[in-house]
């Protein structure tokens, strides 16, 4: 038994195979000397989610790290050159109750020039740091409740059909900015990375 490396193993997540994976960048730039979060507005021709607020950012590749994911998203989207991006580090995880897990990394874009792909990209957004630190996110609480399938074996579990299922909740958060809207994962992240700067002294 290799209990020495069963001890220094790094914890996975149970299901975690069911999980849609994907990398986003949350984006820092300087606008006349002031530091700016820099989002997209996705294409109106996208099939999912299309004119929402986001992050550069795209699903995982077979083999593929989520750092180097959210780089070459970045450069995909925004049309910069890796040696433009400067990732300072991995923000928290976003785990989704709808089986998705998103892992966000922050970082800079130096010299950047307002470019990007119009096929996925409708417009960039630039909002001042400093705005989040000074205006709190409105969250809303949305209840998730069980619904097992027509042929659940209700007979196997104390209760059967009556059985007390647990219900919870899941938090959607608004931020809104002149006439942009930012709301769901993408506010809880940018809430979670703003919040990591300060503690590290980033900003």
């Amino acid at each position: 038994m290799n209990r020495k490396g069963f001890s220094g193993r790094k914890p996975g997540i149970i299901g975690e195979e069911a999980f849609r994976k994907y990398a986003v960048l949350v984006p820092v730039i300087e606008v006349s000397g002031v530091p700016h979060l820099l989002f997209e507005k996705r294409s109106g021709t996208l099939r999912r989610q299309p004119g929402e607020i986001c992050f550069p950012g795209g699903k995982l590749e077979p083999g593929e790290s989520l750092r180097a994911c959210a780089i070459r998203e970045t450069m995909e989207e925004l049309y910069v050159r890796r040696k433009q991006i400067e990732v300072l580090g991995p923000g928290d995880m976003y785990l989704s109750p709808f089986n998705l897990m998103v892992q966000p990394f922050i970082g800079t874009i130096k010299d950047y020039q307002d470019t990007f792909g119009t096929d996925e990209v409708e417009a960039i957004i630039k909002i001042p740091l400093e705005f989040f630190r000074t205006h709190p996110a409105k969250t809303f609480t949305s209840r998730l409740i069980q619904e097992p399938p027509d042929d659940f074996p209700y007979e196997w579990i104390p209760g059967g059909m009556e059985y007390p299922w647990v219900k919870g909740t899941h938090e959607i958060s608004f931020y809104q900015y002149e006439d942009t809207t930012i709301w769901g994962m993408t506010a809880q992240m940018a809430t979670s990375a703003v919040k990591l700067m300060e503690r590290y002294h980033m900003i």
